[in-house]
């Protein structure tokens, strides 16, 4: 409790800190310094920098982001104890988190969002929406590591992303169900809802990226009726996709 008391009583000096970060035209010299000083006394201190950043972020909400910026300056090898750190403690900096250690560049993109996501789940939505807005060449990659690391999640994902590049559905779901073939049906569901006029596409590309997993093919097709797509429609779209007369028989009972 000393430290932490002493960790306060330091921090309380740092009170024009966020400006550092949140404000390029007021920014100050003095101020950053102050932040980097900081954190370098509570590491000499043997306090890991993990442990500083959940309590600064705990007990200076209006200041984590700042800090956490400079934390990612000064200790960019251990950035995944930072983020991790900083999200578990307050999960609503997902968002900014994310796309600071991105365009910091301090490590890969899979790398920055899987550690995110494993430090808070519920907030899935936010780190890949945030990831692939500042990096969107990575799309495809954020996709894949992001249902591999959360597959329960999978239709959120795909959900969240297709909203934001509804130009890249296809992308998307192709790279959802080749890293995790068994969330197909969901993400269909979760598409269908969103995009019905896009349902050819939709159900063409489940079928076609589940090709190996014939199981997963027929429970597509049961997913897009349940959604209540037309029964000659669904037929039409599942052959495209490469969905056999037999299969569709087997599960429209015709």
């Amino acid at each position: 409790m000393n430290k932490l008391v002493g960790f306060a009583l330091v921090f309380s000096s740092l009170v024009h800190v966020h400006s550092t970060y949140a404000s390029p035209s007021t920014y100050k010299p003095n101020q950053t310094d102050r932040g980097e000083k900081f954190l370098q006394i509570q590491v000499n201190q043997n306090i890991t920098i993990g442990r500083a950043i959940k309590s600064i972020v705990s007990h200076y909400p209006q200041h984590a982001a700042s800090i956490v910026g400079t934390a990612l300056d000064l200790y960019p090898d251990k950035y995944k104890e930072i983020i991790h750190a900083a999200i578990s403690a307050q999960p609503t900096l997902a968002e900014e988190v994310v796309t600071m250690a991105l365009n910091k560049g301090i490590s890969t993109c899979t790398s920055i969002v899987e550690t995110a996501i494993n430090a808070d789940p519920s907030y899935i939505d936010f780190v890949v929406t945030a990831a692939a807005h500042s990096t969107p060449d990575q799309l495809s990659e954020i996709v894949r590591i992001a249902v591999m690391t959360e597959p329960d999640s999978a239709d959120y994902i795909v959900q969240s992303l297709a909203k934001e590049h509804p130009n890249k559905i296809v992308d998307i779901l192709q790279s959802a169900i080749s890293a995790v073939p068994y969330v197909g049906e969901y993400v269909v569901e979760a598409l269908l809802a969103v995009f019905p006029n896009d349902a050819e596409m939709v159900i063409t590309t489940a079928v076609r990226e589940s090709s190996t997993q014939r199981e997963y093919v027929k429970r597509i097709i049961q997913t897009a009726q349940n959604s209540g797509i037309d029964i000659e429609k669904l037929e039409a779209y599942a052959i495209s996709g490469g969905a056999t007369t037999e299969e569709i028989s087997q599960v429209l009972d015709k």
